[in-house]
């Protein structure tokens, strides 16, 4: 297995792109809101990033097999990928992008709980459990921090649609949880992408039949946010994250990564000119110390056992 370099200029100015692109998908689907419904553009989205997935994968030589048993966990993660979806599509209807991207990148910690309990291998240090107890402080200060909501000034629908974020959160922890102990460990990333795609595709475009938000207005804002979803978030953007993740070390992106929210709360603010409250900017940032706690643990120990030995050097 060949050894994964520490981050270096190239992997951070990539890593700054890519959560840049992440943050701003929120925005992007709420934008064009009312011309298309969130859940409709998101089956689009998967349903074309699939097909594009397709290709590579036939380009490669890459192919599905019945005789791997990688389908059956592959029609789970379908589920789950299209049920958080559901969830951020339905919830950014009545709360801000902002706080959907805070509450949906509480993942990491659902992950660890879920792989704390399945995979020895994966339990959680002390420090990491304090990192859970102040994501979870934080939560609860984001959540109390409701005066009114974006879409129609009811602090109870907001609050709807935040408890959707972090539904949608557990929802895509719980899809961790499922690659990291099944067969889809070993299986190529285009593959398990494949199956998240698709069952986002059929469910999510089944979900907005039954609930009559399959109407749509075709404008050059649709058009445009539509290929932004599908070229930069869900096709390039997939590509250059596991790129990186062959050649750097994961713990080091994965701390980087949580420059995302950040990015998605800035977003939120500037083109959407939603407005912050103080509990809620509190929560986010206790949240955020959490999850570098909880996720990147091995880094930072790493960091402190370095400056121990130049203090000792």
């Amino acid at each position: 297995m060949a050894t994964r370099q520490a981050i270096d200029s190239r992997a951070s100015a990539m890593m700054l792109f890519l959560c840049a692109i992440w943050g701003l998908q929120q925005v992007a689907i709420k934008v064009v809101a009312a011309d298309i419904a969130p859940i409709l553009q998101l089956s689009v989205r998967s349903g074309i990033a699939a097909l594009m997935i397709g290709l590579l994968m036939l380009v490669r030589g890459e192919h599905l097999s019945l005789r791997d048993g990688n389908w059956r966990p592959g029609i789970v993660v379908g589920l789950l990928f299209a049920f958080e979806y559901l969830l951020v599509g339905e919830g950014l209807r009545y709360t801000s992008a902002s706080h959907m991207v805070i509450f949906l990148y509480t993942a990491p910690i659902f992950a660890a709980l879920g792989l704390h309990w399945k995979l020895p291998a994966e339990r959680l240090k002390p420090v990491q459990w304090l990192g859970i107890a102040i994501a979870f402080a934080g939560i609860v200060t984001a959540f109390s921090g409701r005066t009114d909501g974006p879409a129609n000034g009811d602090a109870s629908a907001a609050l709807l649609g935040d408890l959707f974020g972090l539904l949608a959160g557990v929802s895509w922890g719980a899809t961790t949880l499922v690659i990291r102990c099944s067969r889809l460990a070993q299986a190529p990333t285009t593959q398990t992408s494949l199956y998240q795609l698709l069952g986002a595709f059929v469910w999510l475009l089944l979900a907005a039949t039954l609930s009559g938000q399959t109407a749509f207005t075709l404008t050059p804002m649709v058009v445009g946010s539509l290929l932004f979803q599908v070229l930069l978030v869900s096709f390039m953007g997939f590509l250059a994250w596991f790129w990186l993740l062959r050649v750097y070390l994961a713990s080091r992106l994965g701390v980087l990564s949580f420059m995302t929210p950040l990015y998605g709360i800035f977003f939120g603010v500037w083109l959407l000119n939603e407005p912050l409250e103080v509990n809620f900017i509190a929560g986010a940032l206790l949240v955020l110390a959490g999850i570098v706690l909880v996720s990147g643990y091995e880094w930072l120990s790493q960091l402190l056992a370095n400056r121990r030995r130049l203090s000792q050097g």
